[in-house]
């Protein structure tokens, strides 16, 4: 992975990551709250050799006694010198008590030995310390005294800085513990941002239908809640995002192969539930408003759902002229007053996918051609059917539309592969139910000022008109 990746995770799983952030700092705050305090008193030795008469003895004396105070280090946390320490306390102390207490630290390069004792009670952790300033001296003289008790012990050990205690608390740090759960915080997030990001193949912008194909994204859709109750949004509100939308969709299909020109286009799913018969119904308002001729074909014959949407009557439809039982003529409704006409399913047959791959699907889908500038057919999504597949052998192009945070990258990659298996064309890629903060779709959408265009003006107007006219009972 690259950069570019790590920051695409990001930005898509900030939520995440701010959520395990502030977790860990809560965690950390709570202990910083309710974690006993510990105050600490110090004191302070210094080692020293006797017996050296010379500069030389004194240097082999300073190099012996640095050597040694790494030794005597040690010996604060051991019954030797915590046995005594418990004694001059008294009140029942043992040497068990005071384990763990007392911590030591030597300077480099130095002579110098530092105790350190913590407790819950300050007063405490200074007695403590002023007991070891007291026995350690006398410890480690009795260490090194040589076996002739005539002699005295070479080296010497001087209390320097007797016990003092700290008024204010050691532990716990609130600076330090929340400091640390904030990088901790931070460090889990991505870590269980990225695990999401590996585990989730949910398709949920651009970046992740490029991760899968370089064909086009030609359009974008975004989500809108108000979708399921208004199909038609072209209509019911031409001012919104959603039907901005839609007619950048339209601006970029009439650009799309221009030295060709599709004429018949086929608009698919990789499953069932993301959006292709609204998608391409307002695709078909909005190419129709713009003043080209389109007649839009019902051509899922298992779970035909367009004309309801429009409000048609269903009875008669493809299926009708693929059998020789009816003429396009006979089946084909006007839907307004913009040049727009549908074609229905008609009665659901046992064979879909043979009548959409007979000669006579060819010929109806040559005639319409001909007489109109574009033919739309809502098909059946790929995967669970082979329809789709086997029309788009007949049309001149494809299009593929993407229901974000509902197709799979693995179903999504699926389904293009079996188009690219036929010979057909495909147009390129539409999203749907893009989030309106994901930061896709802006492009298509986002900064078009609708009031400053004259032909938006006349959509609406017209939109505004045939709404009166539905209300009026004409």
């Amino acid at each position: 992975m690259e950069l570019q990746d790590y920051i695409r995770i990001v930005r898509k799983r900030w939520m995440t990551i701010l959520l395990t952030t502030l977790i860990v700092v809560g965690l950390a705050a709570l202990y910083t709250a309710t974690a006993t305090k510990q105050y600490a008193a110090k004191t302070q030795f210094f080692v020293s050799v006797s017996g050296a008469d010379d500069s030389t003895a004194l240097q082999q004396g300073g190099t012996f006694v640095q050597q040694r105070v790494k030794s005597y280090a040690e010996l604060f946390n051991t019954p030797k010198v915590l046995a005594p320490v418990a004694e001059e306390l008294g009140q029942g102390t043992t040497a068990g008590d005071l384990e763990g207490k007392i911590t030591v630290a030597t300077p480099p390069d130095t002579v110098i030995l530092e105790a350190s004792v913590t407790d819950a009670d300050p007063g405490r952790a200074q007695e403590i310390a002023a007991a070891i300033g007291e026995t350690f001296p006398a410890v480690v003289d009795e260490l090194e005294r040589p076996s002739d008790s005539s002699r005295r012990s070479p080296v010497k050990v001087s209390l320097v800085a007797p016990a003092e205690t700290s008024t204010a608390p050691v532990s716990p740090n609130p600076v330090r513990n929340l400091a640390l759960g904030l990088v901790l915080g931070v460090l889990f997030g991505l870590g269980l941002a990225l695990i999401r990001h590996l585990m989730d193949t949910t398709v949920r912008s651009t970046d992740d239908v490029e991760e899968i194909t370089e064909d086009p994204i030609i359009g974008a859709v975004h989500f809108d809640p108000r979708a399921g109750k208004e199909p038609l949004i072209v209509e019911t509100d031409p001012t919104s995002p959603r039907s901005e939308a839609f007619r950048s969709l339209r601006t970029n299909l009439m650009f799309v192969n221009a030295t060709t020109h599709p004429r018949t286009i086929a608009l698919t799913s990789s499953i069932p539930g993301e959006g292709k018969s609204t998608t391409i119904a307002n695709l078909a308002l909005t190419l129709a408003q713009s003043g080209s001729r389109v007649c839009l074909i019902e051509g899922d014959l298992r779970r035909p759902r367009l004309l309801d949407y429009l409000g048609l009557e269903g009875a008669a439809g493809i299926t009708d002229v693929l059998i020789d039982r009816a003429t396009l003529d006979d089946v084909i409704q006007p839907y307004g007053d913009h040049g727009l006409d549908i074609i229905g399913a008609g009665p659901i047959p046992p064979n879909p996918s043979e009548l959409l791959a007979s000669d006579a699907m060819s010929m109806a889908l040559a005639q319409l051609s001909a007489r109109y500038d574009y033919v739309l057919i809502d098909t059946p999504p790929v995967l669970p059917v082979t329809d789709a597949v086997v029309l788009s052998t007949k049309v001149d192009g494809v299009i593929v539309l993407v229901g974000t945070t509902i197709v799979r990258k693995e179903q999504l990659e699926a389904t293009l592969d079996a188009i690219k298996a036929v010979d057909n064309n495909l147009l390129g890629l539409v999203l749907n139910r893009v989030g309106t903060n994901s930061g896709d779709g802006g492009g298509y959408y986002g900064y078009y000022d609708y009031q400053s265009d004259p032909s938006k003006k006349a959509d609406a107007s017209r939109a505004d008109k045939r709404r009166a006219r539905v209300r009026s009972g004409r």
